[in-house]
């Protein structure tokens, strides 16, 4: 009996301490443009990997490039993390493009997949070409920086800041004979078998990767991330703008709607929380409130269409410039195929729905007793200063707000009060 609960006890050790062996890698993905929604979502995974005491934390990217603040954030982070971190760029077909760069080679293993690409990494700006003083300034600043991380993590420096001031762009066989990458991975299998038994110093202990058999855990981004990401879209972001404005001030000039004023509250917000996270240009954004303002003043004033014309121009400059990407490693704008349309719409909504709703207010009332203020009648009688007009084919008494008004005179409505009416020589 003494042997068997001994050998049920061997066995048991066996097992936890099998199970206790057994290593974890959490695996995030980024699929998209750098924002500060990506960096956020990296920070929490790499904390939460950190916490949990995972073996390996594994990020899939995919990205075109981005923000140059967000891109510092996440290099911070990846510089300082007391977990190894590995970049893999894939599936294939996917790219680690102008701030991919720099997060690529920040991780202390960088993979790519086969059919996958990375470089061109040379800041630009949506406001077309930057001057010579200014280019030069952000080129600099991107190329010392680039230096710094492959110099930390032994990679291509040469190749590095080539990526940056030639833009420059390899594929996964040229990154790995560049030495820009550690190796070529096919798929996630393949990776992991891969880093299996290969070390990386962590704040001076050298740490032997176990990735054979690991318990993977993936953490994709939740609702959350994904809204806050498509809300860093500055084509998003500008639509939300406009919608805000058509919503608030269709509910100013015709109070009571609701629908439309509880739609643009919200629009508003969303888009005021987007420019947050965006760099905006303030000038772009005056000359949007400049464009709208000529609208407004072209319903009340007439200019026959100068107002008009110059709201279109500011409107169309103001969408051009409202955001600014002399911080970016990639071109930060409104596209030119949504700017169109909703220069156009908005034009339209304020000269037509809007200025269809003031002139509603405006118009006089065509029903009831108000309906007769402002109409011609003529006098049946001497009014000293009472008598009856004929007005609308009918019979109504009047007074005269002139003193004696003679018979068959033709009189205008200015008042009504208690079905009398109160008249004045036309």
């Amino acid at each position: 009996m003494k042997s068997t609960n001994a050998v049920l006890a061997f066995c048991l050790f066996c097992c936890a301490t099998a199970f206790s062996a057994q290593q974890t890698i959490h695996i995030l993905k980024v699929n998209g443009n750098i924002t500060p929604t990506t960096f956020e979502y990296l920070k929490q995974g790499i904390q939460r990997a950190t916490d949990q005491k995972a073996h390996l934390l594994v990020i899939e990217l995919n990205t075109p490039g981005g923000l140059l603040q967000a891109t510092r954030d996440i290099v911070t982070e990846f510089l300082n993390a007391k977990i190894p971190i590995v970049v893999y760029v894939a599936p294939a077909g996917s790219r680690a493009a102008s701030a991919g760069v720099f997060i690529t080679l920040a991780a202390h293993f960088a993979v790519m997949a086969p059919g996958t690409n990375i470089g061109a990494a040379h800041p630009v700006s949506s406001q077309g070409q930057m001057d010579s003083v200014m280019s030069e300034k952000v080129t600099n600043d991107a190329a010392a920086f680039i230096r710094t991380i492959s110099e930390k993590r032994k990679k291509n420096i040469q190749w590095a800041e080539e990526a940056v001031r030639k833009s420059v762009s390899i594929s996964e066989t040229e990154a790995l004979k560049k030495h820009v990458i550690d190796f070529i991975a096919a798929s996630r299998h393949d990776l992991l078998d891969s880093l299996n038994g290969k070390k990386v110093v962590i704040e001076k202990d050298t740490i032997t990767l176990a990735t054979a058999n690991a318990h993977i855990e993936e953490h994709e981004m939740n609702w959350r991330y994904k809204i806050l990401n498509l809300l860093s879209d500055p084509n998003i972001s500008y639509i939300l703008f406009l919608l805000g404005i058509y919503g608030l001030f269709f509910e100013i000039y015709n109070p009571g709607s609701i629908f439309p004023g509880v739609v643009g509250a919200i629009a508003i917000v969303l888009a005021l929380y987007s420019m947050q996270t965006l760099p905006i240009n303030y000038a772009g954004l005056a000359l949007i409130v400049v464009g709208i303002i000529l609208f407004l003043l072209e319903i009340k004033i007439t200019s026959y269409g100068i107002l008009s014309i110059g709201g279109v121009i500011a409107l169309f400059f103001g969408s051009i410039m409202l955001f600014q990407s002399e911080s970016s490693f990639e071109d930060v704008g409104v596209s030119l195929g949504i700017i169109i349309p909703a220069v156009v719409c908005t034009a339209l909504f304020f000269i037509f729905a809007v200025g269809a709703g003031i002139k509603a207010q405006q118009r006089k009332p065509t029903t009831g007793l108000e309906s007769f203020i402002g109409q011609e009648g003529i006098t049946l009688e001497e009014l000293n200063p009472t008598g009856q007009i004929h007005i609308f084919g009918e019979r109504w008494n009047a007074t005269s707000n002139e003193g004696k008004i003679k018979k068959d005179t033709h009189v205008i409505v200015t008042e009504v009060h208690d079905l009398q009416l109160k008249v004045r020589k036309k």
